[in-house]
């Protein structure tokens, strides 16, 4: 009995609110009471006082239910708190999501809860009801066989209403593009009476004053070391790898005994490092426009200086076959012109994998899977639903929109990659089928890949610096809900969470390391941490290279046009048919530039704006991971000042808190 005074805020975009009427209730202990249709949420925070004669007791929850007058306009309501009676202070009760229908709606208090944490089952009910709703809208769909699974749905409206881009990203995403596509055809209309006689040439389309990086790439794609230094802190720095022995499929022929010699001697030093893209070898080029295109699967050998320089020693750009001579080998000291195809089609190679394997797969779609099995699995008491649920915001909805215009039939990949109409399919069936749990751990991947003290490999240092820090945050929050590993292993609902990850979103990857079932707080930490950087630093580091590095097509051209070469007399007209046309390469670039933009729209890592924690304790835990991502943030900007090339990718105010674009 006394007397409530209720807080409402409404999201802060124009589309938010509602004229329609909101009655409340307040749950407690002891009872419940209909506070009546108090609230018309236009806009902004409301605020009203109530008595109300029952004796509540402490309050388990806020139900609401919007009614229809004339019309129903969904209302997004980011949360509710009270002040009264039974709330000791003010209970706060997390929304941040749209508010459809008629139907009622419960809002727990925030103080988040495993099912040990209700021993009297005050929340049983609405936890099963909660996750019987939530399956029936988060289903599971299919894109394509032997890939991991994504949510139901072909366009952003087959999304629940949650999932979707609000007006800001909407507007901003519709416009840019519909402005990239007109800049396109307005000056694409040239290219098709302008042809392409020297490599100077791509500079009629070549965005200058994009990036300082970007200029810096035109100036110097050429230069060995420039060539080497992009496996280790470029756009796709998951390829390279320590060799431990010579490669099998390296066939030295006669007369590079002293190549050979080099290589061993490098070898036993531990400076050998190899790029084997081995994963596009028999994959079905694309035909564009009734015209051939060509796929290499090149190893690169490489050896690491006293200087922190990785240099190529020498270039395969096919594997060898059976009753075939050995494959060309190509030299740093062959003619400029055949040792420049050769570096090119690596770059090409290198485009194709990054975008398909490093970026799509390991970046958007693993993050995707980790999405649809929280929002079925664990409901929003939970403390890990609280902890991950601001890292999947608008993942779905740009993953949808990826599956029907990128990678589509018709889409970008088949009218101008080379291994679009079918083959990029092919590649991420491959890349699917040797995913590895250890692989999405930068601790476990930098050591299995023999790069853990590289001190040149800048992405290895931040990666391993901002995985720490996720995972101290991911510590100091399992710890204040899971007192001892028996804890972990009876959660029911974490196991079942973990199962639906890998057993059905991941098709049955507990064969490549992923796991079944938690049994320790340490477990759940780690998988936890991974989770958290998949949907970050992972897709960040694979992401924000591409308007440096693209930009320039030269430096990762999107198809080629001619096969590998199979000598070295190679002229500048060689490598100008060999590259993409003006068309292929104006469509590179205006969708290098759509996507690589800086987002207007954008929540930095760690930085959202969302309560989902009632409490101090998990606010302090929230508190301390801001405070390291700040130092690091500025550590690194201190290291950049005084380096020739600066690596940004990793550093969190960089770093979006999700996969959004």
């Amino acid at each position: 009995m006394g007397k409530y005074t209720v807080r409402v805020a409404t999201g802060d975009l124009f589309l938010a609110g509602s004229p329609n009427q909101v009655q409340l209730w307040l749950v407690g202990e002891h009872g419940e009471a209909d506070l009546g249709k108090q609230l018309r949420p236009l806009c902004g925070k409301g605020e009203f006082e109530i008595d109300v004669p029952l004796h509540l007791g402490r309050l388990l929850m806020v139900k609401l239910r919007k009614h229809k007058v004339l019309l129903s306009l969904d209302w997004f309501c980011k949360w509710i708190s009270v002040q009264g009676p039974g709330t000791q202070g003010e209970a706060f009760f997390p929304c941040y999501r749209w508010v459809q229908g008629h139907r009622i709606i419960c809002l727990p208090e925030g103080t988040a809860r495993t099912l040990s944490d209700d021993p009297q089952n005050l929340f049983k009910k609405y936890r099963e009801q909660e996750l019987e709703e939530r399956r029936k809208v988060y289903r599971w769909g299919s894109w394509k066989n032997g890939l991991i699974l994504p949510i139901a749905g072909n366009r952003q409206l087959d999304l629940p209403r949650d999932e979707r881009f609000l007006e800001d990203k909407d507007l901003d995403f519709s416009v840019s593009l519909a402005k990239a596509w007109k800049d396109m055809t307005i000056k694409g209309t040239l290219d098709i009476i302008n042809c392409v006689k020297g490599l100077e040439d791509f500079k009629k389309i070549f965005p200058r004053g994009k990036t300082a990086l970007a200029e810096r790439v035109h100036d110097s794609w050429k230069n060995d070391a420039f060539f080497g230094y992009q496996f280790l802190n470029g756009a796709n720095p998951m390829l390279l790898r320590r060799s431990s022995r010579l490669p099998a499929r390296l066939v030295l022929p006669p007369g590079m005994e002293e190549l050979k010699i080099q290589l061993e001697k490098e070898l036993q030093a531990g400076s050998l490092f190899e790029v084997d893209f081995s994963l596009l070898d028999g994959v079905k080029p694309n035909v564009i426009i009734f015209k051939q295109q060509y796929v290499a699967a090149p190893l690169v050998m490489l050896k690491l200086q006293p200087d922190g320089r990785l240099l190529p020693m020498v270039i395969q750009l096919q594997p060898p076959r059976h009753g075939c001579p050995p494959p060309l080998l190509f030299l740093p000291s062959d003619p400029p012109m055949a040792w420049l195809l050769a570096k090119i089609w690596v770059r090409s190679s290198d485009f194709q994998l990054h975008q398909l394997q490093s970026h799509l797969l390991r970046g958007h779609l693993i993050a995707e899977v980790i999405a649809v099995a929280t929002m079925r699995s664990l409901p929003s008491l939970h403390p890990i639903y609280k902890l991950l649920i601001p890292h999947f915001r608008y993942t779905m909805a740009i993953n949808t929109l990826a599956r029907s215009r990128l990678v589509s039939e018709w889409g970008i990949f088949d009218l101008v990659v080379s291994t679009g109409s079918g083959g990029h399919v092919d590649i991420l069936q491959r890349a699917t089928a040797c995913l590895t749990y250890r692989s999405l751990c930068p601790p476990d991947d930098l050591a299995d890949r023999g790069l853990l003290g590289v001190k040149s490999s800048l992405y290895g240092q931040d990666a391993i610096r901002l995985w720490g820090i996720i995972s101290r945050y991911v510590e100091g929050m399992v710890g204040l809900f899971y007192k001892s590993d028996q804890a972990v292993k009876d959660d029911l609902e974490l196991q079942a969470w973990c199962r639906e990850m890998t057993e059905t979103g991941l098709q049955t990857a507990q064969d490549r390391g992923f796991p079944i079932s938690l049994e320790s707080r340490a477990q759940l930490c780690h998988f936890v941490t991974m989770c958290t950087f998949t949907c970050t630093g992972q897709h960040a580091s694979n992401h924000l290279g591409q308007l440096d590095w693209y930009s320039w097509i030269l430096n990762g051209p999107c198809t080629m046009r001619k096969p590998p070469p199979i000598s070295k007399d190679v002229t500048e007209k060689d490598i100008v048919d060999s590259l993409p046309n003006l068309h292929q390469a104006r469509v590179q670039k205006t969708i290098t530039d759509f996507l690589g933009r800086r987002q207007p729209v954008m929540v930095a890592l760690g930085q959202h704006e969302e309560k989902y924690f009632s409490g101090p304790e998990p606010q302090a835990v929230l508190r301390q991971f801001r405070e390291e991502l700040a130092a690091m943030d500025k550590e690194i900007e201190v290291r950049n000042a005084v380096l020739d090339l600066p690596y940004e990718y990793l550093r969190p105010s960089m770093i979006e808190n999700s996969v959004t674009i």
